[in-house]
C-alpha cells in the first residue's frame, strides 16, 4: 500500500515514515504543502496523511482543492488543531478521520488501514479470498486457519491483491505501490516475491495474465 504523507514537523515525519516503513507500506513524504499537493495529482495513493499547519499552505485549503478535483483518496488529517469547531470544518470539507497531536503510530496504523479497507469495500477486521484470510491489521495471513510465514513485504503483495481480487494488476501498478517515489522495482525482483508467495500459500491463487501482469483469482 501506498501512503502519501504531507508533515512539516521532521522528527513526527520521520517517526511516521520509519514506522510505515517497518509495516511494509510503501510512503513518500514531503514536508512542504505546495509539492505535497501536487503529488496526489500524479500518483494514486492509497491514502493521505496530512497535517494542517504547512509552509507555503493551509492543509485545509490542499483538502479543499483535492475533493474539488473530485479525488476521493482517503484522508487522514494530523494536526495540533484539537478545538470541536476545527475538527468539524476538516471533516466538512473532506477529511475521513482526525487524529490529534500527540498520537501514538500504533492508532495511525490503525485508523489508516481502516480507511484504506474501507476504501476497497472491505468492512471486517479481515479479507478472505477462498480458505485464506489476510488480518490487515495485524499482518498475518490464515490458509485453513493456520497462519502461513510470510515476510513484510510478501504480506504487502498478498495484501495488494486480495484487495484487488478478479482484477489484472500490472508490474507498474504493483512496483508503483510497493516501493517510494525515487526507487524503483528491479527487473525480476517482483517474480521472486510471486514465486514465493506462490510456494507459501499456493499456486492456484496468484495467476500470471501473460503481457498483462499478475490476477488473483477467487474460485467459484
Amino acid at each position: 500500500m501506498k501512503i502519501l504523507l504531507i508533515e512539516d514537523d521532521y522528527l513526527i515525519g520521520d517517526g511516521i515514515v520509519a514506522g510505515f516503513k517497518k509495516l511494509g507500506f510503501s510512503i513518500d513524504w514531503f514536508e512542504d504543502g505546495l509539492d505535497g499537493k501536487d503529488a496526489l495529482m500524479m500518483i494514486n495513493y492509497d491514502a493521505v496523511i496530512l497535517d494542517l499547519t504547512l509552509p507555503n499552505i493551509d492543509g485545509l485549503d490542499i483538502l479543499k482543492f483535492w475533493r474539488e478535483k473530485n479525488i476521493k483518496t482517503p484522508i487522514i488529517i494530523l494536526t495540533a488543531r484539537d478545538a470541536i469547531n476545527q475538527r468539524v470544518e476538516g471533516l466538512n470539507k473532506g477529511a475521513d478521520d482526525y487524529l490529534c497531536k500527540p498520537f501514538s503510530l500504533a492508532e495511525l496504523h490503525a485508523r489508516v488501514s481502516a480507511l484504506i479497507r474501507r476504501n476497497f469495500g472491505e468492512v471486517s477486521e479481515f479479507i478472505e479470498v477462498n480458505n485464506l484470510k489476510l488480518f490487515i491489521a495485524q499482518q498475518k495471513v490464515f490458509k485453513n486457519n493456520i497462519e502461513l510465514e510470510l515476510t513484510t513485504k510478501e504480506l504487502k503483495i498478498l495484501e495488494l491483491f486480495m484487495l484487488n481480487k478478479g482484477i489484472v494488476l500490472s508490474r507498474e501498478t504493483i512496483a508503483e505501490k510497493l516501493y517510494d517515489f525515487d526507487k524503483e522495482l528491479s527487473s525480476n525482483a517482483l517474480d521472486v516475491f510471486i514465486h514465493s508467495i506462490r510456494k507459501k500459500i499456493g499456486n492456484e491463487y496468484i495467476k500470471t495474465v501473460y503481457g498483462a501482469g499478475y490476477k488473483l483469482e477467487e474460485s467459484k
